[in-house]
């Protein structure tokens, strides 16, 4: 079984620049015979008449961080919070859309799991983008794994350390952010490459932790081939929230809505309030999508 690379070669491999990768398949034809016709290709394989579906083509690498860090050196932001430039809030043709997000932060406080919650999602089939941060990922490999063999979810990148996202070391809620472009780099690349290799593809959404970051940031990740997702409802405030106040949020959730909650505090009561709010919200004609799925964010 080939072994993990550790945080630090993952960080070493972005900081020295992309390696150009040999390709793994050799031009199939062989050399022309003198005077000799060359043999056909072989068609397409069809089955039934219908010919067989190509893969899908290969996402192009993440650039050289150290373009970036060149790029974005300088760079002053002036934008602090939750929806600054660049950080997309809500979908762009709602119709009777509304995606639930749900955060696993990690971490020693953060690294549980509401099982409660996962349970009311799969009995549901309530489609939900899953927000995961490095460290959570690591004390629920297994539950990991199930989560994205699971076509109602869609994991997204929470960060490697859960750090608010920005270039000059701004903090929220007392968590000091990443200190620079190459700090920002680290914090989402370390985890994308973490959730590619779970799920075979690169995630397309980043939230950084407390959901805080500046505009300069947000260009950063939306280079790395990531787009920041806020939310339009704050459904359980941290899973800190009431049964009642997290049903009113989730069921008060306009068309078009992204709301955030949390996986990993199961003593919380995000699983009873979402459960109280779901005939209020299906009653009203809402359907739920994940952010790949939405057609688009605002």
């Amino acid at each position: 079984m080939r072994a993990t690379p550790t945080r630090r070669a993952l960080l070493l491999g972005l900081l020295g620049g992309a390696a150009s990768a040999a390709t793994a398949c050799a031009d199939l034809d062989a050399p022309a015979v003198p005077n000799a016709d060359p043999a056909p290709r072989p068609g397409p394989i069809e089955v039934k008449g219908t010919a067989a579906p190509e893969p899908p083509p290969l996402p192009p690498p993440p650039p050289d961080p150290a373009i970036l860090i060149a790029r974005y050196a300088g760079a002053v932001p002036h934008q602090w919070g939750t929806a600054v430039t660049g950080t997309r809030t809500r979908l762009v043709t709602p119709g009777p859309r509304v995606t639930l997000t749900f955060d696993g932060c990690g971490g020693p406080h953060g690294s549980a799991v509401d099982p409660d919650l996962i349970t009311l999602l799969e009995r549901e089939h309530l489609p939900a983008t899953l927000f995961l941060n490095s460290r959570w990922i690591d004390a629920n490999r297994e539950l990991t794994d199930r989560l994205a063999a699971n076509p109602l979810f869609e994991l997204a990148n929470h960060g490697t350390r859960h750090l608010p996202l920005s270039v000059t070391g701004r903090s929220a809620y007392g968590i000091a952010g990443t200190g620079s472009v190459a700090e920002v780099v680290e914090e989402v690349m370390v985890n994308h490459q973490r959730l590619q290799s779970i799920t075979g593809i690169p995630p397309r959404w980043f939230r950084p932790g407390t959901a805080h970051c500046d505009e300069v940031a947000t260009a950063i990740v939306r280079d790395l081939g990531e787009e920041v997702v806020g939310f339009t409802v704050n459904g359980d405030s941290g899973a800190t929230s009431t049964a009642g106040h997290i049903q009113s949020a989730a069921a008060g959730s306009a068309p078009g809505s992204i709301v955030i909650m949390h996986l990993n505090r199961p003593h919380g009561a995000t699983a009873e309030g979402l459960a109280a709010a779901l005939p209020t919200m299906r009653a009203q004609g809402r359907e739920f999508v994940t952010l790949g799925d939405a057609g688009g964010l605002a």
